[in-house]
């Protein structure tokens, strides 16, 4: 396998990759959005290799989900060790030492020194409908408030919360009741607006909030933003949710996005990037909120031993390594992306933290008028160069590598990036 860069040795796609693709076509759901025909056979580090033998550096890194790069070693001695032990046990009815072992570091890692429990599930959807039970059943209210273009899931209470796009929520109506959607970076609102014309403050459960919009575009509210979202909560005795599903464990240069704000939320959802690849979701919460009686909540398959084992080595990596190298990167990255904007009057936006980094494309940079198939079109290029990135929001083009990338492969991305945008945009 290439070592660093990319190396394109066929057409793309290749006939192995349209083989798989048009079995995949005839078997598998529609409702998957593939953004370019990539057909992966094995990846190391940041290097994905397609079934016709073609090398990517990938820069979305399964979105945002291999924190510690593609089958990192340790991660897979850790995963080996532990199969050959116990692969499944259901910690709904029996106990194991990896889920006391996990929490108590996940409970170290949070900033405000107070008592925390945990829930574990599969996936980030799971955290966030964990969260809402427990918000409803820890004040006995029942209304949320969320923020316009967030995302948090697709089942229906996640899927309640969601409004990064229309067709997410098509045809699944009625959704769960009680759902507000604000403006989001703008917290005044609330009180200014919602808790005078339509919603009681007394019967709001939580504010579901993304430090740094995911799915919405990587989005980077103001600095004000949410201290006065937790002042607003504190005055009317509503507990603060934080999905840190694709802002946390490192992503943004620190272990969790609302780090980089004076914010301390009372629960706290988890996946992604916490076990390198592995099915885990975490439903964080202060231990006098996380008081459910058993039988509750639970989860069959959650908190699996082989999915905790690699989320104690990830949670490793990226305390010793990886949180470091994800804002030295990003810092890396970001001016030479913010360059390109004098090159490329298609560029209107670089914004981000650490290597969670969003180049927003539009039409004309005065007026912002969104540009999604030109985006589209650029992430396509991009493919056939060697380098996988993603869509995010109406407009923008999300960068989120494994946050082991170095300068190298950083440079790579970003001039590829350029003549991607200089060949598209003509």
């Amino acid at each position: 396998m290439s070592d660093k860069l990319p190396k394109i040795v066929t057409e793309l796609p290749g006939p192995r990759a349209r083989e798989v693709m048009e079995n995949d076509h005839r078997y598998i759901s529609p409702s998957y959005t593939r953004s370019y025909p990539l057909v992966a056979k094995s990846a190391r580090g940041a290097i994905v290799e397609d079934v016709d033998g073609n090398f990517f550096l990938d820069f979305s890194a399964g979105i945002a989900v291999c924190s510690t790069g593609h089958c990192h070693p340790d991660v897979v001695r850790a995963i080996q060790k532990q199969a050959e032990s116990l692969i499944h046990m259901s910690g709904t009815d029996f106990y194991y030492e990896q889920m006391p072992q996990l929490a108590r570091k996940l409970e170290a890692l949070m900033p405000d020194g107070k008592d925390w429990r945990c829930f574990f599930g599969n996936s980030g959807t799971e955290a966030i409908e964990a969260a809402m039970k427990l918000a409803r059943y820890a004040t006995g209210r029942w209304q949320f408030i969320a923020f316009q273009f967030s995302f948090h899931g697709r089942t229906m209470g996640s899927l309640s919360l969601t409004s990064s796009k229309a067709v997410q929520r098509k045809g699944f109506g009625p959704l769960v009741p009680g759902v507000t959607h604000i403006p989001y970076g703008n917290a005044s609102y609330l009180e200014d607006v919602v808790f005078k014309t339509t919603v009681n403050a007394g019967e709001v459960a939580a504010i579901v909030v993304e430090a740094i919009q995911g799915e919405g575009g990587y989005v980077v509210p103001p600095p004000e933003f949410l201290p006065t979202l937790e002042k607003i909560a504190r005055k009317h005795g509503i507990l603060l949710i934080a999905d840190e599903v694709q802002c946390g464990m490192g992503r943004t240069g620190k272990m969790f996005g609302f780090e980089h704000f004076d914010f301390h939320p009372d629960i706290v959802a988890i996946a992604k990037g916490i076990a390198s690849g592995m099915p885990l979701g975490v439903t964080m919460a202060h231990a006098d909120v996380m008081t459910w009686q058993p039988g509750a909540h639970a989860s069959t398959f959650g908190g699996n031993p082989v999915c905790l084992a690699a989320a104690l080595e990830t949670v490793r990596l990226l305390q010793e390594q990886y949180v470091a190298n994800s804002a030295k990167m990003g810092a890396f990255i970001r001016p030479k992306l913010e360059k390109l904007m004098s090159r490329h009057a298609v560029i209107s936006d670089v914004r981000g933290l650490g290597l969670m980094i969003g180049v927003e494309i539009t039409k004309d940079r005065k007026t912002r008028e969104k540009a999604p198939e030109l985006r589209d079109a650029i992430i396509n290029e991009c493919f056939h160069r060697g380098l996988l990135i993603l869509a995010a929001g109406p407009s923008t083009i999300r960068l989120s590598p494994p946050l082991m990338v170095d300068e190298e492969q950083a440079q790579f991305a970003v001039d590829t990036l350029s003549d991607a945008i200089a060949a598209v945009a003509k």
